[in-house]
Order: C-alpha cells, then sequence, then structure tokens
C-alpha cells in the first residue's frame, strides 16, 4: 500500500475537532502514514498493561497516548486557532500557510 502524504508533520500543535477529547490540544508525537492515525501529547490516553523488563524494573498498568485519526486533528494557526493549511511558494521554498490570515505555520 503507498503512503499518503499529509499535511501535517511532526511537532505540530494540533486541537483535536472530534470524539471524546474534542477541544484539547497537543503536540504531535508520531504520525502513522499507513494507517492514517496520529499520536497526539496528552490526547486520547489509554490503559495498557505493561510487563517488567528488568529486575528493578515496574510493571503494572501505564496510562499512554492512543492513536487518533488524523481527520480528527486540525493544526492551531497562532491567531486565528484551529484551520486548514495552505501552501505558498516563495521562490524556491514552498512553505505551509494558515488558510485564514496567511501566517506562515
Amino acid at each position: 500500500m503507498a503512503e499518503i502524504k499529509y499535511k501535517l508533520r511532526k511537532e505540530d500543535l494540533v486541537q483535536v475537532i472530534a470524539g471524546k477529547d474534542k477541544g484539547k490540544q497537543g503536540k504531535i508525537l508520531k504520525i502513522d502514514r499507513e494507517k492514517g492515525r496520529v499520536i497526539v501529547a496528552g490526547v486520547n490516553m489509554i490503559k495498557k498493561a505493561m510487563k517488567k523488563k528488568t529486575q528493578n524494573d515496574r510493571g503494572g498498568i501505564a496510562e499512554i497516548e492512543g492513536a487518533l485519526h488524523i481527520s480528527n486533528v486540525m493544526i492551531v494557526c497562532k491567531k486565528c486557532g484551529p484551520v486548514k493549511i495552505g501552501y505558498k511558494i516563495d521562490g524556491d521554498a514552498k512553505k505551509r500557510v494558515c488558510r485564514k490570515c496567511g501566517e506562515v505555520l
């Protein structure tokens, strides 16, 4: 299956626009391009049973971030809030810009 190109990147500040964590913001930690999912810091927390790896490491139940579908998050502009991304070609460079105010993201 071919990798799909997304306008979002790692370390982007995004806001959840649908689901149980609607309205929460966080940075993208990981993007899974094959499945079309993102992991956002502090959002969609799930409990996971962890095995202890070493003798002095504690196992138990850990809370980690679960994956969200990429369509359920929007990038946050400093001025406008959650917005769509557009592109502007500036000389040789292709820049991502806010569709509302035109500021570079």
